[in-house]
C-alpha cells in the first residue's frame, strides 16, 4: 500500500497516527504568530547590577558594623588594661588618662578638672561594655 504524504502545514504524528497540531507547544502553521526569543540579556544585566548593588550595600553595612565593634573592643581592652582601684558603677562616666611613663589609668576626675593627658571619656553601659562619649 502506498504511504499517504501529508502537506507540510499539517502536523501528523506517525507514532500515534493522529493530527496533533493543537497539542504542540510551538506554532505549526504559516499563519501562526512568529516565535521570537525574549531579550533576556538586558534583564540579566539589570538583575546583575541590582544584585551587585545590594551586595555592595550589605557589605558596606557589615564592614561599618565590624569597624565599630573593633573600636568598641579596643576601648574596652584599653580600659580593662588600665589601672584603677575602684569598682566602676553601671551608667556612670569615667575618664581614661595616660601617664608620662605610658601607663594608663581610669579616674572619676573630668579632663576639665585636671591636667592629665586625656585619652577620652567613657560610659559603662548596662551590658558592662565601655562606650566612648
Amino acid at each position: 500500500m502506498k504511504e499517504d504524504k501529508k502537506p507540510d502545514n499539517v502536523v501528523f504524528n506517525t507514532e500515534t497516527q493522529k493530527y496533533d497540531a493543537s497539542l504542540k507547544p510551538y506554532a505549526t502553521s504559516v499563519g501562526a504568530p512568529v516565535i521570537t526569543t525574549s531579550d533576556s540579556i538586558a534583564w540579566k544585566n539589570r538583575s546583575i547590577n541590582k544584585v551587585n548593588h545590594k551586595m555592595k550595600s550589605k557589605y558596606l553595612e557589615l564592614k561599618a558594623e565590624y569597624e565599630n565593634m573593633m573600636k568598641e573592643y579596643e576601648y574596652n581592652k584599653m580600659i580593662f588594661d588600665a589601672e584603677f582601684t575602684f569598682e566602676p558603677i553601671l551608667g556612670e562616666i569615667y575618664h581614661l588618662y595616660k601617664r608620662d611613663n605610658e601607663e594608663t589609668f581610669l579616674s572619676i576626675i573630668a579632663p576639665n578638672e585636671c591636667r592629665f593627658n586625656s585619652l577620652g571619656s567613657f560610659y559603662l553601659s548596662a551590658e558592662q561594655i565601655w562606650q566612648k562619649i
